[in-house]
């Protein structure tokens, strides 16, 4: 499986991931366009610093996104790989897309957004806008896809540093929202800032069935060799090979053994599908993983 072959599954795979990802960027860019930016309520991420840009400025967020994924991109290229860069930029061009759209639609005569929830609604807003974010980028998680932004700038720092993606981001999403004061004196962006961003979080992890886990795969394969490369290629990932024995057959065969981080899931499923269909896989939920690839053993 080293040269990628064009199959009627490879294909429908492609075709789920597009949908996927053209839908979770619609409904992401629905939840801003329809409550959060009428109402002037920020978050955290990029779009977040982007929509704080255009409550100050009035420069449109979809262009402010643009540019600096533009530049945050040929960084992720020279120094996260090419698959990376170009999945995320499709993802980033779509979102700009439909942010675009959803203003344009929402737009009065005036060339005021329009509020459907009507005036003083700002906390039904702040929820329902949360949740669309939240479902639209777990959407695009779940075909394996990337929004840019703080992702790329992330993964530069874990890359280089010993400081998980999520801590990173964390302190980033704080930071944008923090903007906030200093800008426009008023506490009730910032609350509602940090508001949006713990339900947007929370939808996402829901949408995901879980919180953010790295996951344990334990796999009885007759293809075990053929697994353990592909594993290896496409998630970089390790694993450890036991010996088994079937209860009834008492046949021989070696037992694979491998964790993996939960946006990978999906990546690894696929893959043994396509080498062996007939595999037995169980997969665990692991609360910690200490090691090359993952985090560091801190005493």
């Amino acid at each position: 499986m080293g040269n990628t072959v064009f199959t009627k599954q490879n294909v429908w795979t492609f075709l789920k991931d597009f949908f996927s990802i053209n839908l979770g960027m619609a409904v992401y860019a629905f939840g801003w366009a329809v409550f959060l930016l009428p109402y002037k309520i920020p978050t955290g991420g990029m779009a977040g610093l982007a929509a704080i840009f255009q409550y100050a400025s009035g420069f449109p967020m979809q262009y402010s996104i643009l540019m600096a994924n533009a530049f945050l991109l040929m960084v992720a290229w020279w120094q996260l790989g090419p698959k990376f860069a170009l999945k995320t930029a499709y993802a980033v061009v779509a979102m700009s897309f439909y942010l675009q759209l959803g203003q344009d639609v929402m737009t009065d005569d005036n060339g005021m957004l329009l509020k459907v929830l009507d005036e003083g609604q700002d906390s039904m807003a702040c929820i329902l806008g949360a949740i669309f974010n939240g479902l639209g980028i777990g959407l695009v998680f779940l075909a394996g896809g990337s929004t840019g932004g703080w992702d790329i700038v992330a993964a530069l720092v874990n890359k280089y540093r010993n400081i998980s993606l999520g801590r990173v981001m964390l302190y980033l999403d704080f930071f944008v929202i923090a903007l906030c004061w200093p800008l426009f004196h008023e506490w009730r962006m910032v609350v509602f800032g940090y508001v949006t961003l713990f339900i947007y979080t929370f939808s996402f992890d829901m949408l995901l069935n879980s919180s953010r886990q790295d996951v344990q795969f334990t796999i009885y394969s007759v293809e075990h060799e053929k697994l353990c490369a592909e594993i290896n290629r496409q998630t970089g990932h390790t694993m450890t090979l036991m010996m088994g024995e079937g209860g009834y057959t008492h046949n021989g065969m070696k037992v694979i053994v491998v964790v993996v981080h939960k946006r990978e899931t999906v990546k690894v499923l696929r893959l043994i599908h396509a080498i062996d269909p007939a595999a037995f896989v169980t997969q665990h939920r692991v609360e910690g993983a200490y090691g090359l690839g993952f985090n560091a053993i801190k005493p």
